[in-house]
């Protein structure tokens, strides 16, 4: 019962136990306080993120952020989150912040909580072809025309990092994804959504670890690349390894 308890709930278990000298219900109790002033913690930690976002936007916000800039193969992936006041996401953090066991579940929580969310990818050979910066605008135009296409007027687009001048709505937030509860979401999205393609990408090709390196520049995925040369989804102008061969 107390491993469950509520704060309320606790508070009548605790009376109610105050008797018993029992150890193990002592170490319960100690337990469970420490659960509950840690949720309390968190509680108050999100509700920061919420308060925040709404001091520096206003009306119907949409969150964005991206994750893949740096890899040597595979997308950049851009999110994209409206959240409505009620209920705050437990968990919301810059994605990178956050254990990879919990991401998967605090990203299917946003996505049944959102208002509306997009995921947006721009390719390697789009990445080859146009550059990073390109892209990058690119990516957060298609997010915020996908979340548009649903029906949402936006007024506020909060934009994690330096100024893009994507639109007049923008925000800019350095450092957003630890501070505002829409990017914080956007972030999780767009890093579990790539992961979880790079981890099928690295069963296509098994010899690269893209599971476990996600694309990035790994002295293992740098051997690699030396020693099999360039797949599909390498970004050649990142690699630098155009005398390699491209086996795929």
């Amino acid at each position: 019962m107390l491993q469950e308890a509520d704060a309320d709930r606790f508070a009548v278990l605790e009376r109610a136990l105050k008797a018993d000298t029992r150890k193990g219900v002592a170490q319960a109790i100690k337990a469970t306080r420490r659960r509950l002033a840690a949720e309390a913690d968190e509680r108050t930690r999100v509700t920061a993120l919420y308060a925040y976002q709404d001091e520096i936007g206003q009306g119907v916000i949409l969150g964005l952020d991206e994750v893949g800039r740096g890899p040597l193969a595979g997308p950049l992936t851009v999110g994209g989150v409206i959240l409505p006041r009620e209920p705050l996401i437990m968990g919301l953090n810059d994605s990178k912040q956050i254990p990879e066991h919990k991401r998967g579940e605090i990203a299917d929580r946003i996505k049944e909580v959102a208002l509306c969310w997009t995921v947006q990818h721009m390719p390697p050979e789009e990445i080859d072809a146009r550059g990073m910066a390109t892209c990058l605008r690119t990516a957060f135009k298609n997010a915020i025309a996908d979340v548009e296409s649903q029906g949402f007027r936006v007024d506020t687009i909060l934009l994690d990092g330096n100024p893009l001048h994507l639109d007049p709505r923008e925000v800019n937030v350095v450092k957003g994804d630890a501070k505002c509860a829409s990017i914080s979401a956007a972030s999780i999205i767009a890093k579990v959504t790539r992961d979880s393609l790079m981890e099928e990408y690295g069963e296509m090709y098994p010899d690269y670890g893209f599971a476990k390196n996600k694309g990035y520049g790994s002295a293992a995925h740098i051997d690699a690349i030396t020693r099999f040369g360039l797949t599909p989804i390498h970004r050649r102008s990142f690699c630098h390894f155009d005398e390699q061969p491209t086996l795929f």
